[in-house]
């Protein structure tokens, strides 16, 4: 049985032994282009929407959120499975990550296909049972079985994307990015500007480029070296094998799905201000991602780190690399702030700009939600930072309360109660967004500290890690 590769043990010794900020700032840096990217290539998307009509933009922001649901479950796999390959990865137990790699493989194909028996046929009942307005359904219940398929192909992506990620390969994965995004825009620009094609061949691009990724990952996947490379005999989908998988990914999935689900909420109360407050809140979003998803590249590349070094018995380490990472999440919200502060009423006019005419109402929308939900940006790269040390110890149940409590605890009753007690408009949604990342942020300093003061201990006592068990408080 081969062993790591020469490049995967020398990214292994760089993510045990070089300076936590120099391993933090080369390895989260193209992931968090990457997701950059990815946020530019949603708004983009939106213009594409835009350029068709605002019922346009209302639905694709709409069925967004219900798409994240489905999403949520290949994230869940993908999280869960990078948390224990890496563990394994840094205890230096190539059997184990090979075993590791192969069976959540195997477990994102059978997830794809249930979701296809599922929800292709149903797709107007499911919508309709999510309280998606009749007017939506109408205008996107195409886009929206289209945009199945991508999710069933993208549920494979992000499981590929995952592993690679926990090898340090992030420019791998920029690289591969750049490539799809430019196949995207430029299939979905050729689609609406030169065809006048409508939301479903929006749709269709996604797909185009998502099985890009999937057709490069069939290739090279078979040819890898040493215990990253996939092999049918490795799969193991008995009990001791799954269960403990399941045991990490399972609250990451629930806290993605009832997040979203949670958004399909808002979406619905939001509703109440007029059908383009949904657009507008789903636009103010894509503005907010700008900054937020810096946070998210930094998370994604921090947590497979601190995970590797908690597998290595490297406590201190891993709360090094946290504060670091609090302190690099706490700037790019700061930066966030200073950058959309001047440049909104711009950011606004583009997305209230259509092909047949220019929406003022809609434009002062926007900029009504955003300039209150930015004042987040800086506790939310709190959350960010404290969800790359929670996931990275595998305390995924954790990860879970606080994204449930970001919405079912600080968003929708808070929204429930402007809507019942006051007379503010759609303003209020944005208010709602404010306080509810605000509290967000607190409620994660809240949880880090006793997390904080148990690897503290646990660098004192020099315990030795037990991979396939999360630790509890």
């Amino acid at each position: 049985m081969a062993g790591f590769s020469k490049k995967d043990e020398q990214f292994r010794d760089y993510a045990l032994n070089a300076p936590p900020l120099k391993v933090l700032l080369t390895t989260c840096m193209p992931l968090a282009l990457y997701q950059a990217m990815q946020q530019i290539f949603k708004i983009l998307d939106a213009l594409l929407a835009s350029h068709i009509g605002a019922d346009a933009v209302s639905a694709v922001s709409c069925l967004s959120q219900i798409t994240l649901m489905i999403t949520a479950l290949g994230t869940g796999l993908a999280v869960g499975g990078s948390i224990q390959i890496s563990e394994a990865y840094g205890r230096g137990d190539d059997t184990m990550v090979r075993q590791r790699v192969a069976t959540v493989y195997a477990l994102a194909i059978l997830v794809s296909l249930v979701v296809v028996a599922a929800l292709i046929p149903f797709a107007e009942p499911f919508l309709r049972l999510l309280k998606t307005p009749e007017d939506l359904i109408a205008a996107g219940a195409g886009y929206f079985r289209v945009e199945i398929l991508s999710l069933v192909v993208s549920f494979f992506n992000t499981v590929y994307i995952a592993i690679e990620r926990s090898r340090g390969h992030a420019r791998k994965i920029l690289v591969l990015n750049l490539v799809i995004i430019i196949v995207k825009l430029a299939m979905s620009a050729f689609f609406v500007y030169v065809l006048n094609g409508g939301l479903i061949l929006i749709a269709v691009a996604t797909l185009a480029s998502q099985m890009l990724v999937l057709l490069y990952a069939l290739v090279t996947m078979p040819r890898d070296e040493g215990a990253f490379r996939f092999s049918a005999g490795s799969v193991r989908l008995s009990k001791d094998s799954v269960l403990p998988l399941l045991n990490i990914s399972f609250p990451v999935a629930a806290e993605k799905m009832l997040f979203a689900a949670g958004k399909v909420i808002v979406n619905s109360m939001s509703g109440m201000y007029g059908g383009l407050t949904v657009g507008a809140l789903g636009i103010s979003n894509n503005i907010g991602g700008l900054t937020t998803s810096w946070h998210t590249g930094f998370t994604d590349g921090a947590a497979p780190l601190i995970s590797q070094n908690r597998g290595a018995g490297k406590y201190r380490r891993t709360l090094q690399l946290y504060f670091w990472l609090l302190a690099i999440d706490m700037a790019i919200g700061v930066a966030g702030i200073a950058i959309v502060t001047n440049t909104l009423p711009w950011l606004a006019k583009i997305f209230a700009q259509s092909k047949n005419n220019f929406d003022e109402t809609f434009c002062q929308m926007i900029i009504a939600i955003h300039q209150w939900e930015m004042l987040g940006y800086i506790t939310l790269g709190i959350n960010a930072a404290t969800l790359a040390l929670l996931l990275g110890y595998g305390y995924t149940k954790l990860t879970m309360l606080l994204n449930v409590a970001r919405v079912f605890a600080f968003r929708v009753p808070v929204l429930w109660a402007f809507q019942q007690f006051t007379n503010i408009g759609a303003e209020a949604v944005g208010m709602t967004m404010m306080i509810s990342n605000v509290c967000t942020g607190l409620a994660a300093v809240a949880i880090a500290i006793p997390v904080v003061r148990k690897i503290r201990r646990l660098a004192r006592e020099e315990i030795t890690p037990k991979i396939n068990k999360e630790e509890t408080i």
